[in-house]
């Protein structure tokens, strides 16, 4: 089971982490299942994220030419192989929040020169391994790099583990009462 879901059992139904299946009602199980879901969001968006990730070439030899041109063109280290390593590791085991918030400095560091160039180096990529000929590679690179920054967002945003919910009820009341 993942960190986040883990707090949120332990936090929503307050079940501790050695707590054996046995001892589950079906009020614990319908409950679980509601926490499961709703956190389903956010494991969809590290998936997506990691998807994004694995449509670039392979951290190999053979991928090298491209991830060194995508450092000089993005002017950023953030999103090397090396530099994504454990973060990529936790997203596999859906704790996706260190891998968003890195990927989020890299694009926030990035000038609009920058991210121009990045995107055309990870377009003419996505065109070569696509088959996408008849797109442009800055347009492609570009929408990737739209997608990883709001699909980043979507990881952290789903996250929410600092929710306060005398601050949600009081955002409610306003809410409601316009």
């Amino acid at each position: 089971m993942s960190t986040p879901l883990t707090d949120q059992l332990e936090h929503q139904l307050g079940l501790a982490p050695d707590f054996e299946a046995s001892h589950l009602d079906v009020e614990r199980v319908a409950g679980i299942a509601v926490v499961a879901a709703a956190h389903s969001g956010g494991y969809a968006a590290i998936g997506h994220l990691l998807g994004l990730l694995a449509a670039l070439p392979a951290p190999t030899d053979a991928g090298e030419p491209f991830w060194s041109d995508l450092w000089r063109s993005s002017g950023t280290a953030y999103l090397l192989p090396a530099n994504l390593k454990a973060e990529v590791a936790q997203s596999l085991a859906g704790e996706g929040t260190n891998l968003a918030r890195q990927i989020l400095s890299a694009v926030d560091e990035m000038t609009p020169p920058q991210r121009a160039a990045a995107g055309e180096v990870i377009g003419q990529a996505l065109a070569e391994s696509d088959h996408l000929p008849d797109l442009k590679t800055q347009v492609i690179g570009e929408l990737w790099l739209r997608d990883l920054e709001l699909t980043a967002w979507h990881v952290l945003h789903a996250d929410r583990r600092s929710d306060d919910p005398a601050g949600r009820n009081a955002f409610l009341d306003a809410w409601t009462g316009i």
